[in-house]
């Protein structure tokens, strides 16, 4: 589904991403790993085109996707779940999943699958999206991406600050989705929810992927020790 090889990028005289290549496969779930400043934002924040890429290429289901703008990558099919959720505080939770649809018709129902891998948010329907909790908020974020039915799913660092019963609830809907065919990308530093779900890991260092694998041999590799802070 998704295919990055050799991409760079910088920002001003620094050299952030160093010839990073990866894939990510549909039923699959790809862990990236890395400590802060590594690089792993950057690279996905250039996946999504917020951020160019001076070199490499980027593609995805067969085309190029490198010069996309980033709602034409939304449109292509790739969703992204930005670390630190980014909702609209000040609109309801609807409002909110429907910004997820806002490039299809005005009349696109919200999905109601979405209700059932987050039952929080039926119940919430009308209540402001800054009225949640931090982890209603990453469900809500979740949903919002999901809602236009994408391919790929992107997410950065879904766990931070989230209480466990709702890590638990977010890593049950990932592995459900990988399931279901899609491909998701997950950037994480939590290493035991991480390593949980798996298939697939990479861990980067300095702008660079120093280490990848299939996510069953991640305790065998000692990989817990290369993103240990």
């Amino acid at each position: 589904m998704l295919t990055v090889q050799n991409i760079n990028q910088y920002y001003g005289g620094s050299h952030i991403l160093r010839d990073v290549s990866l894939t990510a496969t549909p039923g699959k779930v790809t862990v990236l790993l890395g400590r802060n400043g590594v690089g792993k934002t950057t690279l996905l924040k250039s996946l999504m085109g917020l951020v160019p890429i001076k070199s490499g290429s980027i593609i995805f289901d067969g085309q190029p996707i490198d010069k996309a703008t980033p709602y034409d990558r939304a449109r292509a099919g790739i969703g992204f779940v930005p670390q630190g959720r980014e909702i609209f505080g000040r609109l309801t939770v609807e409002e909110n999943l429907r910004m997820g649809l806002a490039y299809k018709s005005g009349f696109t129902p919200v999905p109601q699958h979405l209700y059932e891998l987050f039952p929080v948010l039926r119940q919430m329907l009308g209540r402001r999206g800054g009225d949640l909790s931090g982890g209603q908020q990453q469900q809500l974020a979740i949903a919002r991406a999901l809602a236009p039915g994408p391919r790929l799913l992107i997410l950065d660092e879904p766990t931070e600050g989230i209480q466990p019963s709702i890590i638990k609830d977010i890593g049950r809907v990932i592995r459900q989705l990988a399931s279901g065919g899609m491909a998701v990308l997950l950037c994480e530093q939590y290493y035991d929810f991480a390593e949980e779900l798996a298939d697939e890991y990479l861990v980067m260092e300095r702008g660079e992927v120093i280490a990848r694998g299939p996510g069953s041999e991640m305790e065998a590799k000692g990989i817990r020790k290369l993103v240990a802070i």
